[in-house]
């Protein structure tokens, strides 16, 4: 079996991943890791942590690093991508900081909003050539697409595309472990039924032992401070979202607002939080370096990551169950042709979402207004047409309740001109 890695330069992440996979006895037997990566220096980490870990495990795993993607991709059976393109500088740099200067504030920028959409126009070309080499050197691979924006990513390939993929994130597992925090539960006790869109997907059925945890939830008073737009939503729309407070902050209209900077401060809203995260992240990476070239052995423990899991259920039939990111094909029945995030098992037959009906109504209409995004940018990319820039850009919920159209357009146009090259020619 051979796994690829695309951008295995995020050696923080591709040393979970690659832990995982060699945490299986039924993987690890007979694997080749393939790491590709354009940072060379970055590359040698991440191919030194993956023999580490291999060595630390006994494992009969071959290692193999390069630059060339056509390489690492040739008879490829799993393909796991986790690039960040144009990098931390310039391209987040500018995305954060281009909008700072017409009064525009953001949290994360990776998923929709300004920065979101310009990380589109700037990933969606460079997966998509990805999938080009896919057809070509391992047409029967799966994609295991784990790079935001991740509903634009996946849209996108569904559109253009004959490669199989499934997008995959850790907001789900993630969460439900923090409101087994928040009401006292131990590790795995909480049962959901959970769908939506990436990022804005809802626990629709939260349960313990058979009885609904929900009136417990929404009655909480003792909210965690990093917490509170969260249970805002919650409180108003009566279900539990996905993903963290400081990346729902900027999916709607309500929390950032540099009229009302009081509502950041009741709200907890850490603005600019990305540009932090990713120094830290930065310095995590050197850290990890200094290590492995001081000659730190190197040990993992199996995380709750869905990618090697979903590897090992194909592989062994075992069945996995989770919540994965595709295409809505009478899998939500009030929100269009999207891709959406639903439960999902994989065995040997596959990778089979399962059908979940209607959403309520009031959710629905929330995440119609960042599919209406999502959909625009994929046009843009797909057909060339740079007025779709704007027009994702103007119905943006948190970018139209900020800035009038004509400063709109002015910002698209600023951005576009400082990404160059990294974003596609547009007409």
């Amino acid at each position: 079996m051979k796994v690829a890695f695309i951008g295995a330069g995020s050696t923080v992440f591709a040393k979970t991943l690659i832990g995982d996979l060699i945490s299986y006895p039924e993987l690890a037997g007979n694997m080749t890791i393939a790491l590709m990566d354009i940072d060379e220096h970055r590359l040698r980490t991440s191919e030194l942590v993956a023999q580490k870990i291999a060595t630390a495990a006994g494992a009969n795993v071959r290692v193999e690093a390069s630059r060339d993607r056509r390489a690492v991709l040739d008879g490829a059976d799993y393909v796991f991508t986790m690039m960040q393109v144009g990098g931390y500088r310039p391209a987040t740099v500018t995305d954060f900081e281009v909008p700072k200067e017409f009064g525009l504030r953001q949290t994360i920028g990776d998923t929709i909003g300004i920065g979101g959409i310009m990380r589109g126009l700037r990933t969606i070309p460079v997966v998509l050539d990805l999938c080009r080499d896919m057809e070509e050197l391992c047409p029967e691979a799966l994609l295991l697409q784990y790079v935001n924006p991740m509903a634009m990513l996946c849209w996108a390939v569904a559109r253009a595309s004959s490669v199989s993929t499934i997008g995959l994130c850790h907001s789900v597992q993630g969460t439900a472990g923090e409101l087994e925090r928040d009401l006292g539960l131990a590790s795995g006790e909480l049962e959901y039924v959970c769908a939506g869109i990436n990022h804005l997907a809802f626990y629709l059925e939260l349960s313990h032992a058979g009885r609904d945890v929900y009136p417990e939830l929404r009655a909480k008073e003792d909210v965690p401070a990093w917490n509170r737009v969260r249970y805002e939503v919650l409180r108003r729309f009566s279900y539990f979202c996905t993903e963290s407070s400081e990346h729902l902050a900027e999916y709607v209209p309500w929390f950032i607002k540099q009229a009302r900077p009081e509502l950041v401060e009741e709200f907890n809203v850490p603005l600019d939080e990305y540009p932090r995260r990713c120094e830290a992240q930065i310095a995590e990476w050197e850290e990890l370096r200094d290590s492995l070239e001081g000659g730190v052995a190197l040990t993992t423990t199996r995380s709750d990551e869905y990618g090697a899991r979903i590897v090992h259920a194909l592989e062994t039939g075992e069945p996995f169950a989770f919540n994965g990111n595709v295409m809505n094909r009478g899998l939500i029945d009030n929100l269009p042709e999207c891709c959406v995030e639903v439960p999902c098992v994989a065995d040997e037959q596959g990778i089979s979402p399962t059908p979940v009906g209607s959403l309520p109504a009031q959710l629905a209409a929330l995440i119609q207004t960042n599919v209406s995004v999502q959909a625009l940018t994929v046009e843009a990319v797909l057909t060339g047409e740079r007025d779709h820039v704007y027009h994702a850009a103007m119905l943006d919920p948190h970018t139209g309740a900020e800035l009038p159209l004509a400063e709109i357009y002015e910002l698209v146009d600023r951005l576009l001109e400082a990404h160059g090259e990294l974003v596609p020619t547009l007409r």
